[in-house]
């Protein structure tokens, strides 16, 4: 008598053996990719071109050092300036006020429009404008034409050449754009938040800028962290631009004057790539801890948690969910 017969008179199921699904494509794929690879490599080692034996003796020079600290220098600066503009362009463009939400607009769709090689271009020659910058009442001289008098009631000026000289030009012209951008990138931020948050706060008696600072801002953080990194990163790279403003102490300008003084061009672009790839690299790294700091309690894994801790899994699951 078989012991595996059940009550019902039916035998105990044969057990499953599983077949691994084939992946012939796949293989094939990871093959041409490996000979893609070696291929690449090979190229690298026996190009005479790259002259990296050059290349080594001059990518850390000191004046391409210099011109990589003038880079973080230019891009440090222009993030501020570009992020504290965002925010006040956002407010505006979300303001009820159509005057503001106007003249916001106007400068989000200027500055997006023209590509910032033109405006590094355009900041770098405004002296043709003006020789000198004066500041005081507006209209001064016609005022006093108008009363018969010789009004001047500028305070005090300072030479235009002076004043914009090339690292302030192209700090300008990436900062504005810059700024048009990040208020883009902050107005969806804002407008993720819920409104019945504002709405509940302003029925406490929350004023708009407190409402704005306690309430909306530090939760449209999550949302603005990510492309801002990716913002920093980009104008990391653009500081290249300015190179033809021109600012000469820069890095790109550099490893250019390098490569023009010894007719080796190429390995000095080679080593541009190496500057741009190592520092952009590291504010990846810088990006991803950021997100991963204003991310905390949202995603697939906090809510794994949260089902578990409601589940009663234990309380240090759910304190891990709000570390």
């Amino acid at each position: 008598m078989s012991t595996g017969v059940t009550g019902s008179g039916r035998g105990r199921p044969e057990p499953i053996r599983a077949v691994p699904v084939r992946h012939p494509g796949r293989w094939v794929a990871v093959a041409v990719l490996v000979v893609l690879a070696l291929m690449f490599a090979h190229m690298l080692v026996t190009n005479k071109a790259f002259q990296w034996t050059f290349l080594f003796d001059n990518i850390l020079s000191a004046p391409v050092v210099r011109g990589a600290v003038t880079s973080i220098e230019l891009t440090v600066l222009a993030m501020i300036i570009g992020i504290a503009l965002g925010v006040v362009l956002a407010v505006m463009r979300l303001s009820p006020n159509p005057i503001l939400a106007g003249a916001a607009w106007v400068y989000v769709w200027f500055f997006r429009g023209v590509p910032r090689l033109v405006l590094c271009v355009l900041f770098g020659n405004l002296g043709i404008l003006y020789s000198r910058l004066e500041f005081g009442l507006p209209f001064d001289h016609q005022l006093g034409a108008l009363f018969g008098i010789d009004l001047n009631a500028r305070l005090f000026g300072v030479n235009a050449v002076t004043l914009l000289s090339g690292f302030v030009a192209g700090l300008l012209a990436l900062a504005m754009s810059e700024g048009a951008y990040m208020a883009e990138v902050v107005r969806g931020g804002i407008q993720s938040v819920d409104p019945g948050q504002a709405e509940a706060a302003q029925a406490l008696g929350m004023r708009r800028p407190l409402l704005l600072r306690r309430i909306v801002l530090p939760q449209a953080l999550r949302v603005i962290v990510p492309p801002t990194g990716n913002e920093t990163i980009a104008m990391l790279k653009d500081t290249s631009l300015v190179a033809y403003v021109p600012v000469t102490n820069e890095l790109f300008f550099q490893l250019q004057h390098i490569g023009a003084r010894t007719y080796a061009i190429f390995p000095m672009l080679v080593a541009a790539c190496i500057w741009y790839l190592a520092m952009t690299s590291v504010l990846m790294v810088g990006q991803h801890f950021l997100e991963k700091r204003f991310s905390r309690g949202h995603g697939p894994r906090a809510i794994r948690l949260r089902g578990a801790r409601s589940a009663g899994a234990g309380g240090a699951v759910g304190t891990e969910v709000d570390s």
